[in-house]
């Protein structure tokens, strides 16, 4: 534990932005699964809306700078692969 007045209070500082950064990560972790349950079921028109919801995640994610941007680019593209191979074998 840091004796300085200010690195105390930069250490909760940085604990309160941690835990806002799970959370947004959880939320998105959450949202590719929903997607991925509703690819499973072949639902394409549940899974066209899910993809739209998690994209913008993504997308809030990468601006918030919890995700880099290659690895936004590269989730956004595998959701998008597997609608597309959903929408090919119906």
């Amino acid at each position: 534990m840091p004796n300085i007045k200010s690195q105390k209070k930069r250490v909760i500082t940085n604990q309160k932005a941690n835990d806002i950064n799970v959370a947004k990560r959880t939320r998105v972790r959450n949202s590719v699964k929903k997607y991925t349950a509703a690819i499973e079921a072949k639902d394409v028109a549940l899974a066209e809306t899910l993809l739209k919801e998690t994209v913008s995640l993504i997308n809030r994610a990468k601006s918030d700078g919890i995700y880099k941007d290659n690895t936004a680019s590269r989730k956004i593209s595998r959701l998008s692969k597997q609608l597309d191979n959903l929408k090919k074998e119906a």
